[in-house]
């Protein structure tokens, strides 16, 4: 469902993809640190690929892909620490492998299996690890780290337990379309199948869990597997990809051969060709022919951005975001109907019900989104472009469909309507009026608890005091989507969360990934109390890597969505979401501020409205990490809300948990 980075369609008949292919991604700075040995310098041409991120609704796999474009123009030096013709372990030649391709920055916990890499590792001059605390921390904050800056993340793990703990992280990846690579330490290739000690088949494991994976069987692969690996992760609909290395492969003595092509001819041919011209007249005389048309972006649209804005601004159409797509178009703009769907803006999910076009970019018609699907914009005629033609009509058939890059189709359109602008006149000034009424109607808005904390009012808080610019994870749950209704963003790759998988415990450990990639912003982990506890452990490396992340902690002492649902369907019976002290539920259970404590962060807590502002300021005033534990009412409910299922006619927006249903 993405559109984002589309091949180009010479790609097809580009010659045979060497593995001095560099990195799909552009890296953010032009030369990598080359060692001072004396060696001879490595020369070698590669494929530029630009790669996008995908999102697309809260699952957005569709993503981009990378535009391949073969350059001359450009060429890398490349010093490496042996000899051409010097024999090293199999690990130094995956770590030099990963160097070429322009990693930096690795999230690896060591074991039996993965030893070796680690070593290789503090050999090398080039790359950091970031040691995470756990195997899922690695992966959320590899996630958070590509999430924010569209260059794969890299994680590490050992064999058996610590390949399994990535699973979460895998399949959150594959949903929301995130370049990922992954590898694994694995047990000898003579002991593979015999259930050797810490071996699972994580290749079998994760099949369908990734883009792609591979088992490597013989040293001379690793150079060829590894540059495979990055494009596949970063190309066409981004995705993870994982990489299983056996300890004797690892320490196996070869010369890399850094020239193999790639072995990718089904791939590459699969891959989106640009969009034809007749396709997107059609989608221009379906705008000018429309009353009421409505744009629905997703995470696909990451990379169009300024396409997107561009598009806006010669037709004038509103424009509503799925989770995924936030930030993608400003939400401050005034033709911005913010987040659709079940805890969608009114606005928003009125406007796709009574819209006559309706524009899918970049999404892929999640269950989340669509609500029942037979009344999701019944009355539209609908245009959907995405960059995997596997989402083209899997949930909702559209009438006008493009398999492209959203950005190249974006770039068409544009063009189109800058030629014909002027003949087309394009005039929805009444639509938006009435879209406007609805604004100020139904805005979003909370209750009050006396001189308790509206959880809203501490994200509205912290937006105020950031000016909108920091970058956001969060958790899972009501905490969740307060941050995707109250905080604005106005920026792609601002707002990091779990949308397809909805994994709890992704907040803390993204929140790394995204310090350690841009270096210098204010990231801010929004959080709830039970999914921050999932990955509490990350304190950890968050004070030895000393990062400057900021947790925002709303403790309800609840599983706060569950709750919603108790509320709201199963007559308010708690089962097992009270996360507090039964014995003691005067008293706050576990104690946030000793987490805080045996990591040596600052820490404070906040419990009236009053002083919830100064308590903000103060964490982001202090150097470093901090954790502010913001107590929250449990009673107060996430609305707008589409029940499962339902459609826009079914919406609720009034009730919390003060009253019975």
């Amino acid at each position: 469902m993405m559109a984002a980075a589309t091949a180009n369609p010479a790609c097809a008949k580009l010659p045979p993809l060497t593995s001095s292919f560099k990195s799909p991604i552009p890296i953010s700075k032009s030369t990598l640190p080359f060692s001072t040995a004396p060696q001879k310098p490595t020369h070698y041409r590669y494929l530029d690929v630009s790669c996008s991120l995908s999102h697309a609704n809260s699952n957005p796999r569709s993503a981009a892909a990378p535009a391949l474009t073969q350059t001359t123009s450009r060429s890398h030096e490349f010093v490496s620490r042996y000899a051409d013709d010097e024999p090293r372990k199999g690990a130094d030649i995956l770590v030099e492998a990963l160097e070429r391709e322009g990693v930096k920055d690795v999230f690896a916990y060591p074991g039996g299996a993965s030893m070796e890499i680690h070593q290789a590792l503090t050999r090398s001059n080039i790359i950091r690890n970031v040691l995470p605390r756990h195997e899922q921390g690695g992966v959320f904050a590899a996630e958070g780290y590509a999430r924010s800056s569209g260059i794969p993340g890299v994680c590490i793990a050992t064999s058996g337990p610590g390949a399994t703990n990535l699973v979460s992280g895998l399949a959150d990846a594959m949903l929301d379309s995130i370049p990922l690579v992954a590898i694994t330490g694995q047990v000898p290739r003579r002991m593979i199948g015999t259930d050797a000690f810490q071996e699972t088949p994580i290749v079998e494991v994760t099949r369908s869990i990734t883009k792609h994976n591979y088992l490597v069987l013989d040293v001379d692969d690793i150079p060829r597997i590894v540059s495979e690996a990055f494009f596949l992760a970063s190309s066409g609909r981004p995705g993870p990809v994982l990489i299983d290395v056996p300890k004797d492969i690892q320490q196996q003595l070869a010369v890399p051969k850094w020239n193999q092509p790639l072995r990718l001819p089904g791939y590459m041919s699969r891959l989106p060709k640009a969009p034809s011209e007749s396709h997107l007249e059609q989608i221009v005389r379906l705008v000018s022919e429309s009353r009421k048309p409505v744009l629905y972006v997703g995470g696909g649209c990451l990379n169009s951005s300024e396409e997107l804005k561009r598009f806006v601004e010669l037709t004038g159409i509103p424009v509503a975001s799925t989770l995924m797509g936030l930030g993608v178009f400003p939400i401050s703009d005034e033709l911005s109907l913010q987040m659709l769907g079940m805890h969608g803006t009114v606005y928003a999910n009125y406007a796709v019900d009574k819209s006559d076009l309706l524009l899918a970019f970049g999404v892929r018609f999640d269950d989340r989104v669509t609500g029942k699907l037979e009344a999701f914009a019944s009355r539209a005629k609908i245009v959907h472009i995405d960059i995997d033609s596997a989402e083209i009509g899997k949930n909702k058939q559209p009438h006008v469909s493009v398999c492209s890059d959203v950005k190249l189709a974006l770039q068409g359109i544009n063009k189109i309507l800058e030629t014909k602008g002027a003949n087309l006149n394009l005039d929805y000034s009444d639509w938006r009026q009435e879209l406007n009424e609805l604004k100020l109607k139904f805005p979003l808005s909370y209750k009050t608890f006396g001189e308790a904390i509206p959880p809203q009012y501490a994200i509205q808080v912290l937006d105020e005091l950031t000016g909108g610019n920091a970058i956001i994870s969060t958790g899972v749950g009501q905490h969740q989507m307060w941050a995707a209704q109250f905080y604005k963003y106005n920026k792609p790759r601002q707002w990091l969360t779990s949308g397809g998988l909805g994994a709890m415990g992704f907040g803390l450990p993204a929140a790394i990934g995204a310090a350690v990639a841009n270096p210098g912003a204010v990231v801010v982990d929004i959080d709830g109390d039970g999914s921050f506890i999932m990955n509490v452990q990350e304190l950890a490396t968050i004070r030895v890597e000393n990062l400057p992340v900021k947790i925002l902690l709303l403790n309800n002492q609840h599983l706060g969505m569950v709750v919603q649902w108790e509320d709201r369907f199963y007559k308010a019976n708690r089962a097992h979401t009270y996360l507090g002290d039964p014995s003691n539920d005067s008293e706050i259970f576990p104690n946030m501020l000793k987490f805080a404590e045996a990591c040596g962060i600052p820490a404070a807590r906040v419990t009236k409205k009053e002083d919830l502002k100064a308590a903000i300021q103060k964490m982001l005033d202090t150097p470093g990490p901090y954790l502010l534990d913001v107590i929250v009412p449990h009673q107060e409910h996430v609305l707008p809300m589409i029940p499962s299922g339902g459609a826009f006619k079914d919406v609720i927006t009034e009730g919390d948990g003060r009253t019975q249903y």
